[in-house]
């Protein structure tokens, strides 16, 4: 796989296209920072890890529907990827949706959403956007 990142956002949209109650999707400590920001905000449910039989791991995330089961996740798209990768200085870090959505960056003092990328005053690689 080219692009593990890019696989956990399609498994995600995927799950919630199909109105699964929750996906699996292998571990990574990138994408458990992600999936992280995303729970915090509001986005996606419980979040929990899971070590299989032959100690293969997983993270397994709950999802989240509005109404009757409308996803909460209208877009959820990879912005910078292998081929282009995509770097903003703090002043360049784009606005989704006027604010409502919120862009989420690899820093190097972590990844973060691109507010608080904003405030503490430190660019990065802009992974995704979500609204």
């Amino acid at each position: 796989m080219t692009d593990p990142l890019s696989d956990m956002l399609t498994r995600i949209r995927n799950a919630q296209k199909a109105g699964h109650d929750e996906v699996r999707v292998p571990f990574s400590r990138l994408k458990l920072e992600v999936i992280k920001i995303l729970k915090k905000e509001g986005y996606l449910g419980d979040v929990r890890e899971e070590t299989g039989e032959k100690g293969d791991r997983w993270i397994e995330v709950k999802l989240r529907y509005v109404g009757r089961r409308k996803p909460l996740i209208q877009n959820l798209s990879r912005t910078s990827r292998p081929g282009l990768r995509i770097y903003k200085g703090h002043t360049e870090i784009p606005t989704i949706r006027s604010g409502i959505g919120m862009a989420i960056l690899s820093t190097s003092k972590g990844v973060m959403t691109d507010k608080e990328a904003r405030e503490k005053k430190v660019g990065g690689e802009v992974l995704c956007t979500i609204w």
